[in-house]
């Protein structure tokens, strides 16, 4: 008979990686999210979160949750759909709408539930589901969840996803999902291309925002706003809370009609827990701050384009990054691995992300800077990512 539990006892490359020491994950933080973090007792510049606005440890957005949980308490105890909606949810709700140029909104209690629930709402069986092929994995998991038929299409190409469309049945329904900025490489999608695609063919569009909101477009909105798009040309704007929003949940806005059936019809939200009143209180907060401070958008973009120009002088490869999110791409999982461990020991805490997680060549390390590093801050992290840069990459290129 067949044991499923036998995979867990040959798992064994963790354990390799961890006598190697160059285990890089599930490091457990003594501090806020800030500049610099603090691990095992010792500073380290952090260059791996998503906190992009510095809001995470914003003394604005501590006060908010507090009072949160002084009038509604630690937790909902249960579903929006049931006893769980508050007052803060709906206002909530309101002001994202009103953020991202829409006339309603829908909170979830995490980003990937958010994915998981929509999709899933929206299509099913005899529909298809048409995705870039560097789609978030809560995407892909939504598109599995619905039922419907996936679909492909080649990364940013959009005459790939043009071909894949003409070969649908025009009876069925299509639905294309497409990140605005892709997390690894930070590189933005064609969204005013992609559109004109997508209405040739009478498909609809959902474009995830998580890593686009607070950071691109005039006021932060978004791609929609980046590209000057108008709201009735992406049908849908999906996004988690957890990046610039600085708390944890994910939301959808769109038409009214639109939400009212997925607030009805949509399994992750009708049966988890709603977002607790501290975070919903948060997230409401950063958005009244990028709103009314769009400063701190501007010196996120002078810290990237910053950190941006030294890393391209110092000869890394940073891909087609768009955004603050800044990969170095290096091709290697073990030399990944090792750069990954010479900048922790020198006190720099960095993502390394290898295979399969990204194609086998196109293993890197994302860099990522956020608007509360200070220029001090960013030199030093540079001076020493030079010289371990220089040390394994640099070398191992000039010997192959």
């Amino acid at each position: 008979m067949k044991d499923i539990f036998k995979k867990c006892d040959e798992f064994n490359i963790v354990h390799e990686l961890v006598a190697k020491g160059i285990y890089p994950y599930f490091k457990a933080l003594e501090s806020e999210q800030a500049p610099e973090v603090t691990i095992g007792g010792k500073k380290y510049i952090m260059f791996g979160s998503n906190n992009y606005l510095g809001l995470a440890n914003d003394p604005r957005m501590k006060e908010a949750a507090k009072q949160a949980v002084d009038k509604y308490g630690t937790g909902v105890a249960g579903s929006r759909f049931l006893n769980g909606n508050t007052v803060l949810h709906e206002e909530l709700e309101r002001k994202l709408a009103s953020f991202k140029h829409r006339e309603s909104g829908l909170v979830y209690a995490t980003g990937y539930q958010m994915n998981l629930g929509v999709v899933s709402a929206l299509v099913g069986k005899g529909d298809f589901v048409i995705v870039d092929k560097l789609d978030h994995a809560s995407i892909i998991d939504g598109c599995k969840l619905s039922g419907a038929e996936i679909k492909r299409f080649k990364h940013n190409e959009v005459s790939d996803l043009d071909k894949v469309l003409s070969k649908l049945p025009s009876e069925s329904g299509k639905l294309v999902i497409v990140d605005g900025v892709f997390s690894m490489e930070g590189d933005i999608a064609p969204i005013p291309e992609i559109v004109k695609v997508v209405k040739k063919y009478g498909a609809r569009l959902i474009v995830d925002d998580a890593h686009a909101t607070g950071v691109l477009g005039k006021t932060g909105a978004g791609t929609s706003e980046y590209f000057g798009l108008g709201t009735e040309e992406v049908d849908l704007v999906v996004g988690t809370c957890s990046k610039s929003f600085a708390s944890v949940g994910g939301f959808v806005v769109g038409d009214e009609k639109i939400i009212h059936y997925i607030k009805h019809m949509s399994r992750s939200m009708i049966f988890s827990a709603a977002l607790p009143p501290a975070c919903v209180a948060s997230i409401s907060k950063a958005i009244d701050i990028i709103k009314e401070e769009p400063q701190i958008r501007k010196r996120l973009w002078e810290n990237s384009n910053y950190l941006l120009e030294r890393f391209k002088k110092m000869g890394c490869n940073t891909g087609h990054t768009q955004t603050p999110i800044i990969p170095i791409l290096i091709g290697d999982n073990e030399k990944t691995f090792m750069l990954w461990r010479a900048l922790f020991d020198a006190g720099i805490f960095t993502n390394p992300v290898v295979s399969p997680a990204v194609p086998p060549k196109r293993t890197l390390m994302r860099v990522v800077v956020t608007a509360s590093h200070t220029k001090e801050q960013l030199d030093r992290a540079l001076d020493i990512f030079e010289t371990y840069y220089k040390k394994i990459i640099r070398k191992r290129v000039s010997h192959v």
